[in-house]
């Protein structure tokens, strides 16, 4: 019952966040489809299983700020490589590991990689992830582990 109700707090207030209306009407709109889609969700049997857990959500905050961050330096790195005939761009494929990862950390660290300008997750499995990269460099990046080790931090489910 616990992930439950977190799971709908966690759906109410991202809805209230992105909606911007606070009219009588569209808080009772918004309300019903919470409930509609939590009451989805416990029909389905998904919500223990699932739902992502308390304490990776405490924790997620300073994580999308850190991502921000790498977006941010990432984009700035990939613009200069296409806008400058000077710096090189070689594609590459490689393997980053996740190895101990839950289902969950393994789909936030490939979303993360593909949100970051540069590379793209192209495969997924229990012992890494296939990662597609502009330059080599951005693979020596991630073989040092430290978005694997943010990621470690999240939590412990």
């Amino acid at each position: 019952m616990k992930p439950m109700l977190g799971l709908t707090a966690t759906l109410l207030t991202f809805w209230l966040l992105l909606s911007g209306h606070y009219t009588m009407l569209l808080l009772s709109f918004g309300a019903v489809s919470v409930a509609l889609v939590a009451w989805l969700l416990h029909r389905m049997d998904v919500v223990d299983h699932e739902a992502p857990h308390l304490d990776m959500g405490l924790r997620a905050p300073a994580y999308w700020l850190w991502l921000g961050g790498q977006i941010l330096r990432s984009a700035w790195d990939t613009s200069r490589r296409i806008w400058s005939p000077k710096l090189p761009i070689h594609p590459i494929t490689g393997r980053t590991s996740c190895e101990g990862f839950s289902p969950l950390k393994q789909v936030t660290y490939a979303n993360s990689l593909t949100l970051t300008p540069g590379t793209l997750a192209t495969s997924v499995d229990d012992t890494g992830i296939e990662v597609h990269a502009l330059h080599p460099d951005t693979l020596r990046g991630l073989a040092d582990g430290r978005m694997a080790a943010h990621i470690r931090r999240l939590g412990d489910h």
